[in-house]
């Protein structure tokens, strides 16, 4: 008899674990989904620079790339995220759970400002693609605090006004 208690209840706790298992997948599937579904989650695996736009707080940097020189040479990714397939997805990755909490709780300056890691990401690629002339410009300058390009360039990727 106690034998049988023993497995009704082991029973009943396994059926109620796996029910609330189940809820948990449900609801992360059903809110991931929806999520991605909603916030075009599939074009950011790309490379086209519209699904930057997707939200509107980005429309202006978007339009100011469209006007650039840089835009007939480069991409978002080019400047935004690193080389290499892991460490550029990393930073989609990392940048879109930011932004996604970020722009569903309001937690976010207008206009939208760069962090201090994505800024390291785009100084590297500036450096990447003009690294003769920076490291020119740096020649007279050495000795001192650490040369930024987007210190005296910081609209050449997205130019401001009209």
């Amino acid at each position: 008899m106690l034998r049988a208690l023993t497995s009704i209840r082991a029973f009943r706790w396994a059926a109620g674990g796996a029910v609330v298992v189940a809820l948990l997948f449900g609801i992360a599937a059903g809110v991931g989904g929806f999520t991605f579904v909603y916030a075009r989650g599939a074009s950011y695996l790309t490379n086209d620079p519209r699904a930057c736009a997707n939200c509107h707080v980005m429309d202006d940097w978007y339009a100011g790339w469209a006007k650039s020189s840089h835009h007939a040479v480069a991409v978002c990714n080019d400047c935004h995220t690193p080389p290499g397939l892991v460490r550029k997805y990393w930073v989609k990755a990392r940048n879109g759970y930011h932004h996604s909490t970020a722009f569903t709780l309001g937690g976010f300056h207008e206009p939208i400002r760069i962090s201090a890691a994505n800024h390291a990401v785009t100084e590297a690629a500036c450096r990447h693609c003009h690294g003769e002339l920076a490291s020119a410009i740096e020649g007279p300058h050495a000795g001192g605090a650490d040369i930024s390009c987007t210190r005296c360039h910081d609209s050449v990727g997205h130019l401001s006004g009209d």
